[in-house]
């Protein structure tokens, strides 16, 4: 079949062509509210463009790879994925304004897909991570990255969905993902989520493949925290309890004598000689249940539960131990 493009001008006219006068226009309040979004959009584009840049490397063996990230600190240090970064040791930043600095990798957190690096240059455009525990469903956010190369592109949607959780490539959980309907591609990892003040909400990370619609990011609050621990530390410290274990379902007779809320729980298969369990007095076979007051049902919570605990405070675990629950006191001690 042959499509031929028709220029207006050979469309057909019918009698009556004109009679119905000019195409309907919006109303002005109509007219009114698109502006205004238009110029929110807008607004947040001009206040956040300077400080979004595109990141590239190369490794040891010249394969390369690229992505987005955005200065946080004036002296030049930004966020990106820990994806973007890659263990490639020779990393470049391209500016909005086609500027080229040479980057240097500051911290890597794997675990919440998660990087700081520090541009070459100080006086730099900057901008400010948000309060990602405020969002809510429906709230209008901007994306802002180089998606496949393209620079500077800009794209809108609203929170499609709050406290997602996603793989991080050392197989933890990353919590508290943030859902959202701005379209991203590859290219656009490491870029911010901002909201319509401007603020960067959370770090885009992930798109589903042959899906539209569909963009997840590293909520803000957790890159602070990252940014905060790799800027004291060099790195991210978590606590590690120095076990071996794996899920188990409990005996229904077990759970209703102990008068459990769950049955599930950790067991200890191994414990690390002189690791926080093992001078906790924790032994094989004991069954986790809570930390901290917390539930306990699987490998996932034990991780997540660990983090919220500040590294200079002890707390409590509670173990079943033989037909007994037996709560057992972790020391603080440096977290790694």
């Amino acid at each position: 079949m042959v499509i031929r493009l028709v220029h207006n001008s050979e469309l057909p006219m019918s009698d009556d062509a004109g009679a119905q006068g000019p195409v309907k226009r919006p109303s002005a309040a109509n007219a009114d509210l698109l502006d205004a979004y238009s110029q929110a959009v807008i607004h947040v584009v001009e206040t956040v463009s300077p400080a979004v840049v595109s990141i590239s490397g190369r490794d040891s063996g010249g394969r390369g790879g690229a992505g987005s990230g955005f200065i946080v600190t004036p002296d030049g240090y930004a966020i990106t994925n820990s994806h973007v970064i890659d263990q490639r040791p020779q990393l470049q930043a391209e500016t909005a304004e086609g500027g080229r600095l040479r980057a240097e990798l500051i911290g890597d957190d794997p675990a919440t897909d998660l990087a700081v690096v520090r541009l070459a240059a100080s006086g730099l455009p900057y901008t400010q991570l948000g309060d990602s525990d405020a969002l809510r469903v429906g709230q209008l956010v901007i994306a802002k990255g180089s998606p496949l190369g393209l620079q500077s592109t800009v794209s809108t949607g609203v929170v499609s969905a709050l406290g997602r959780s996603m793989r991080a490539r050392d197989g933890r959980l990353i919590e508290n993902i943030v859902q959202h309907a701005a379209p991203i591609n590859p290219g656009n990892s490491g870029g911010p989520l901002v909201d319509s003040r401007g603020l960067v909400v959370g770090i885009n990370t992930a798109i589903i493949a042959m899906a539209q619609g569909l963009g997840f990011a590293i909520p803000s609050n957790t890159a602070q925290w990252v940014l905060q621990e790799i800027l004291t530390h060099g790195n991210v410290r978590r606590r590690q309890l120095g076990i071996v274990a794996q899920v188990t379902r409990l005996p229904r007779a077990l759970v209703r004598a102990l008068d459990l809320v769950a049955d599930q729980g950790v067991e200890v298969r191994e414990v690390v000689p002189r690791s926080m369990a093992d001078q906790a007095g924790v032994l094989p076979d004991d069954v986790i249940v809570a930390l901290a007051g917390r539930l306990v049902t699987s490998i996932d919570d034990l991780h997540r539960l660990l983090m919220t605990v500040p590294s200079d405070q002890g707390f409590e675990l509670t173990v079943i131990r033989g037909e007994s629950l037996r709560t057992l006191h972790v020391a603080a001690a440096d977290a790694k």
